[in-house]
């Protein structure tokens, strides 16, 4: 009787081998939050890194607590950081060699040039009326309006267009810049059926002579732009006949591809050209 009562005893007892993957559970869970805890500070490329030899460890059965999947995975991907930082470095020294090689060029270019322009403006008595000037952001051609239009009129003169042919035959080689053509009025009001203001006056004349410069088809028409600035940026006094005669003008300006960042210190120096007679 006492036999059989401890074998039913012994049957009734539950069965604890689940205790064992449990604990192993419970130790996985352990070990994944210590890791993910140590690396919540890392860059991102020590995260991928994690990830990868996670799922290294889940595929193909390497501990997950061997931690030299990771190091190697994290020293390679810092060698690639590295390697792409100094190819970067290097591009940039490129460009930067690139870029101020292209500046010289185009500075050379345009040099020559304000020297053509020169010469035609001294072999053709201009200089009262043209004068040149190179900038850091352009080429600077002004004309003064004496030169181009009659009193109150935007129609070139016919002596005028013959100008603005030849300047367009002289920047037939620089076809690829930005060019823009500005006109400029006095102070003086103007109120006719055609101009109301000063504004009508200053754009319609740079229109006038864009047009006239874009009859030579060497030229594309999206590379230039014609505006008016009216009497609002006056290079001269508007007290004096000499300065308002100076303050009406047409410039054309030839706007360099390659210009350099604001820099007191490095700002190309101004060269303006006045030719004598």
């Amino acid at each position: 009787m006492s036999k059989r009562r401890r074998e039913q005893h012994h049957e009734e007892h539950p069965d604890e081998s689940w205790l064992l993957p449990y604990s192993d559970l419970m130790t996985l869970l352990l070990a994944l939050f210590i890791v993910l805890y140590s690396v919540s500070a890392v860059n991102t490329s020590k995260l991928e890194a994690l990830s990868q030899a996670f799922k290294t460890a889940f595929s193909s059965g390497v501990g997950i607590l061997d931690h030299s999947t990771i190091l190697d995975n994290t020293e390679n991907n810092k060698k690639t950081e590295d390697t792409k930082r100094n190819k970067d470095k290097d591009k940039e020294k490129d460009s930067s060699k690139s870029q101020a090689a292209l500046q010289q060029e185009e500075q050379q270019n345009l040099e020559q040039l304000q020297k053509q322009l020169d010469k035609y403006i001294e072999k053709n008595g201009l200089s009262s009326q043209l004068e040149t000037q190179l900038n850091q952001s352009e080429l600077l051609i002004t004309i003064r309006d004496t030169a181009l239009f009659s009193s109150a009129s935007a129609t070139v003169k016919p002596e005028a267009q013959k100008l603005a042919t030849a300047i367009a035959q002289m920047l037939e080689g620089y076809s690829d810049y930005e060019i823009q053509v500005t006109g400029h009025t006095d102070t003086r009001p103007i109120n006719t059926l055609e101009f109301p203001s000063n504004w009508e006056l200053s754009t319609k004349r740079a229109i006038n002579f864009m047009k006239i410069l874009l009859e030579n088809t060497s030229f594309d028409p999206k590379k230039f732009s014609a505006i008016g600035k009216s009497e609002y940026q006056p290079i001269d006094t508007n007290d004096t006949v000499t300065g308002r005669d100076r303050n009406r003008r047409v410039e054309i300006s030839i706007l360099r591809k390659y210009v350099e960042p604001t820099n007191p210190e490095n700002e190309l120096s101004v060269e303006t050209s006045t030719v004598s007679q």
